[in-house]
């Protein structure tokens, strides 16, 4: 027969993987995704291509971080995109009069914050749905990037600091990712560490009850949406450094794929849970499977079936299996 010592070894051992099951079970999914395509290309696991990888993942990392706090408030941001393609666009359109490019940086961050400002306020002010609002802000600034570019790519040119942005390399590893790293770890930081995140998955779990003690609940709500807009400001200015230029046309889908990575990654689309070791693991899988298939020779439009795919299955996971046994986990007596 078994100790005590050993069953209350064991209780512990099954709590802990009831408790991290989504992020054990999207480590191991990555993990399979690294071994299948090593296995089906020979140039997946050149440091060329991983540093590609990362480089392409960069962007939406840094808006993952930023989601994963709006969704940990049972919200989301469908107009990340297109905040991405008009601070992509207008960033070019400074610098192409002349303005010097860490004036137009700042002024990017300034706009991210705004329009993340204004959206938040809707939001969280007005009692507006957060899928309704970011929905019409994913068309009013797609339209708004067409109107100021009609539909052109806008070349920059003459700025070697910026570019290094987007292309550039420390010690061998791409600018760009090292960018998202720190925001990575600052996010970890903030939801761990600070009371801020401790009140936004408040918010998240029961916004009526985080306002009943004393929480600024509606000014961390929109506060996650002014958050979301300057992650869409940083991505926007990356992927304009690295391809010099900009575009309206940037960032087609990418709101899918950030929403992707998130939910993915273990955050509750009901709210009140949140993963940032999940959501990391969520984007390189999901950089990894785009890049696998085009080596692979794959149509680049089936990465949409199969981004599509992972958000109804981790959907239908958060709701069917992980919630459950986390509610089951709450329940149970100290």
């Amino acid at each position: 027969m078994a100790t005590y010592t050993e069953r209350q070894a064991g209780s512990r051992l099954a709590d802990y993987l009831s408790e991290h099951a989504q992020v054990l079970s999207i480590a191991l999914f990555f993990a399979i995704c690294i071994l299948f395509f090593s296995a089906m290309t020979t140039t997946f696991l050149t440091s060329g291509n991983l540093l590609n990888v990362v480089r392409q993942a960069a962007p939406i990392l840094i808006v993952a971080v930023a989601m994963t706090l709006v969704i940990t408030t049972a919200g989301i941001d469908l107009s990340v995109g297109s905040q991405v393609a008009l601070i992509n666009a207008l960033a070019a359109i400074l610098m192409a009069t002349g303005i010097p490019w860490p004036v137009v940086v700042v002024l990017m961050l300034i706009a991210g914050a705004v329009i993340g400002g204004a959206q938040g306020w809707f939001i969280s002010y007005q009692g507006i749905p957060a899928f309704i609002v970011t929905l019409a802000g994913l068309s009013i600034l797609r339209g708004f990037a067409l109107l100021l570019t009609e539909g052109y790519s806008i070349p920059i040119r003459d700025a070697a600091g910026f570019f290094w942005l987007g292309r550039g390399e420390i010690l061998g590893f791409p600018v760009p990712a090292l960018i998202a790293i720190l925001i990575a770890i600052l996010g970890f930081v903030v939801m761990l560490r600070t009371q801020y995140g401790r009140q936004v998955v408040a918010v998240g779990s029961n916004m009526e009850a985080a306002r009943r003690v004393g929480m600024p609940a509606k000014k961390v709500l929109a506060s996650v949406y002014v958050v979301s807009g300057v992650a869409s400001a940083i991505a926007g200015m990356l992927i304009a450094a690295r391809l010099g230029s900009g575009s309206s046309n940037a960032a087609q889908g990418f709101e899918l794929q950030v929403i992707a990575a998130v939910v993915l990654g273990g955050t509750s689309l009901m709210g009140g849970r949140a993963s940032m070791l999940g959501t990391v693991l969520g984007t390189l899988t999901i950089a990894v499977i785009g890049n696998g298939l085009i080596l692979m020779h794959i149509s680049p439009f089936f990465t949409q079936i199969v981004t599509g795919t992972i958000i109804l299955v981790a959907i239908w996971m958060n709701t069917r299996l992980f919630d459950r046994n986390w509610r089951f986990a709450r329940k149970k007596p100290a």
